[in-house]
């Protein structure tokens, strides 16, 4: 019983950990994250509240996928479920369940494992089976959901998923069984081998985070490039081949390139990175990066340097939001440090564009410069 316990708790902490790792912006990957990492400490100490919170996380990200306008009043209301469950341990269940059913159309394949889960968490809060029954299949259904959510995100980025996540897990499990094995084999404490395992493995999925956080401290001069050196290498593995004969997907590619401009790490993962000349990996990046800016001042209007006409919409909203870097819409955006026709651009988005309208902006830029990335590739 102990040592299946420490696999399936060690499994769905890496798998955790790696969703959270891939890219820790993104709420979907927090959620999905967060009710691995639940689960896994349920799996130590086999607790009803604590077999809460990947149901809890679990609707949130089923919201996120099926009805994203749902989220903000879910936030609101999980810190009320998750007091309730002390309670009353089921209720839980009771949002999950609406998820589920509300994903039914839009994703059936989050909704029957979303039924599989909910079946075998019922039965261990309400103790219909022997835990060393139910808490495996917890983490069975679990495993199968933060797969499901890694390869979901892999497919909106444009990135190969299997090499990078057998990558990862190969490296995990390889740690944690070296010091693991150390403590079961000399007699140590259950609760000092779930420990060594978890942080085993915390060490190798967060290295370049933590590795980031070290050159911060210690070398900030360099801490940048050493970073953007780490995230080449990590965006080598995902890396997929580029089908041009597909006008919808080099479209989506591209609309994701240009969201990723100023990221030559995040470049390198690119499929786009194939329209380049072979080089090392940060110079065929940078590459990407030069095609992209001639493709978007191609898009530029020949009368003058700044307009608001109609003309101008497209290139405004790729130039100044992603060459440029203006975000008109956060309170992070440095306004002291633009030159006047920044703050022209700043203050004409902020005043007279809705960011959805920008948005819709850019998928239409974004197709522009598809056609013009295509046209290049067929005149080759």
């Amino acid at each position: 019983m102990f040592g299946l316990s420490l696999l399936v708790s060690g499994l769905a902490w890496w798998l955790g950990l790696y969703l959270l790792a891939r890219d820790p912006r993104k709420p979907l990957l927090w959620w999905a994250g967060a009710g691995l990492l639940g689960y896994s400490a349920a799996v130590v100490v086999p607790h009803p509240v604590l077999i809460g919170v990947p149901a809890l996380a679990w609707t949130g990200a089923i919201l996120l996928l099926s009805r994203p306008e749902l989220i903000r009043w879910w936030s609101v209301g999980l810190p009320v479920f998750l007091a309730a469950s002390f309670w009353v341990p089921w209720i839980v269940l009771l949002p999950l369940a609406v998820s589920t059913v509300l994903a039914i159309r839009k994703r059936a394949y989050f909704s029957l494992v979303g039924v599989m889960f909910g079946l075998s968490a019922a039965a261990f809060v309400l103790q219909l089976l022997p835990d060393a029954i139910t808490l495996p299949s917890i983490g069975f259904d679990l495993v199968v959901f933060g797969v499901l959510i890694a390869v979901t995100d892999a497919v909106e980025e444009g990135e190969a998923i299997r090499a990078d996540m057998l990558r990862s897990f190969v490296i995990a499990g390889f740690t944690a069984v070296l010091f693991g094995s150390q403590v079961v084999l000399f007699g140590g404490p259950q609760l000092l081998a779930y420990t060594t395992v978890a942080a085993a493995i915390a060490v190798q999925v967060l290295a370049n985070p933590l590795a980031s956080v070290v050159d911060r401290l210690a070398v900030p001069a360099v801490a940048a490039e050493r970073a953007e050196l780490r995230e080449a290498a990590e965006s080598l593995p995902k890396r997929r081949a580029l089908v041009t004969e597909d006008e919808a997907e080099f479209g989506r590619l591209t609309r994701k390139a240009l969201s990723h401009y100023g990221d030559l790490g995040k470049l390198v993962a690119s499929p786009l990175i194939a329209l380049t000349d072979d080089a090392p990996p940060l110079d065929r990046a940078a590459q990407l990066k030069s095609m992209l800016l001639t493709s978007i001042q191609r898009l530029k209007p020949a009368d003058g340097d700044f307009g608001t006409s109609d003309e101008w919409r497209y290139y405004n909203a790729l130039y100044f939001y992603y060459v440029k870097g203006i975000r008109p819409y956060s309170v992070r955006t440095k306004r002291e440090d633009l030159d006047a026709e920044d703050r022209r651009a700043l203050q004409w988005f902020v005043t007279q564009v809705p960011e959805r309208t920008l948005h819709n902006w850019q998928n239409a830029a974004a197709r522009l410069v598809a056609a013009d990335l295509m046209a290049g590739v067929g005149s080759a």
